[in-house]
């Protein structure tokens, strides 16, 4: 049986705490949500880790290693289908914005940009680079051309209130590109409950395509493209067969990717994807 057919399913936070945590199947959106779910002041405390990759830029470990690789390759990339949907787009904004790899990319292509970042080591190295990257969106008064938030979606603590401010915040012609986790695909299948990408409980919903369509409709917002992250699938495979423990074998991480990414292009369930979203026209 698949596991979003389930009511419930136990995950365990690898990267920090070593807790479990439930995830709870929402009928009416279909998607998973995390219970308990931390309260804002715990939340914080799940984050801090040398191990919490998106806000170093280290290079320890195989899969540190493997995650700067592919973001260097995945910068341009980004900044292309950018292009393609705003040619004419000139303000920026990344909400997640990390250690501001992404911004600094888009600011050298001439993008005026602007980013926000909670956490403090990771904001702190985004300033050094000379970037403009606030605390909190609430910090953010004016519109932009694009929006982006990189694998943050699943991060947001008050999703709908969020879902009203990007529409608020989003000029009328603007686009918004959101990546997430998609946990229909066939790595999400097979790995279950240590697949990677549920990272509970950082990761507070984990969504389907229905579900990010059916969000994003309840504030006229609509989904006009979307586009595979390739490396996903390979990378979250790696990281879920370590989560395996004795059974762990990375060489089959690798082959785990490459079937999803093979079998995504017949079904479209992709490890992660990229939604491209408007206003309803």
């Amino acid at each position: 049986m698949s596991f979003y057919m389930q009511n419930k399913l136990t995950v365990i936070d690898h990267s920090v705490s070593g807790k479990s945590f439930e995830l709870h199947y929402n009928d009416a959106y279909h998607m998973w949500v995390t219970h308990p779910k931390p309260s804002k002041e715990e939340l914080p405390e799940y984050y801090e880790s040398e191990d919490y990759i998106s806000h170093t830029d280290g290079k320890r470990s195989i899969f540190e290693f493997a995650y700067q690789f592919v973001k260097g390759i995945m910068l341009s990339r980004k900044h292309k289908l950018i292009k393609r949907y705003c040619p004419q787009g000139k303000t920026l904004l990344d909400i997640g914005a990390g250690t501001g790899d992404f911004l600094k990319h888009c600011q050298k292509n001439a993008w005026i940009v602007e980013g926000v970042e909670p956490n403090d080591g990771a904001r702190n190295r985004a300033i050094e680079k000379n970037l403009k990257v606030q605390s909190q969106i609430g910090q953010i008064s004016k519109t932009y051309d694009v929006i982006t938030m990189w694998h943050v979606l699943e991060h947001v603590y008050d999703l709908e209130e969020q879902m009203v401010w990007l529409k608020k915040h989003l000029s009328k012609t603007g686009v918004l590109l959101v990546a997430v986790p998609n946990f229909e695909s066939y790595d999400a299948s097979y790995y279950g409950s240590n697949w990677a990408a549920y990272d509970v409980p950082r990761h507070l919903y984990h969504f389907s395509q229905k579900a990010i369509t059916t969000l994003f409709a309840k504030t006229a917002m609509e989904i006009k493209a979307t586009h595979p992250l390739h490396f996903d699938a390979y990378y979250v495979s790696m990281l879920s067969e370590k989560y395996r423990g004795p059974k762990s074998n990375r060489l089959n991480g690798i082959y785990r990717g490459w079937i999803s990414n093979r079998k995504a292009k017949q079904t479209g369930a992709y490890s992660s994807l990229i939604y491209v979203i408007t206003h309803k026209t």
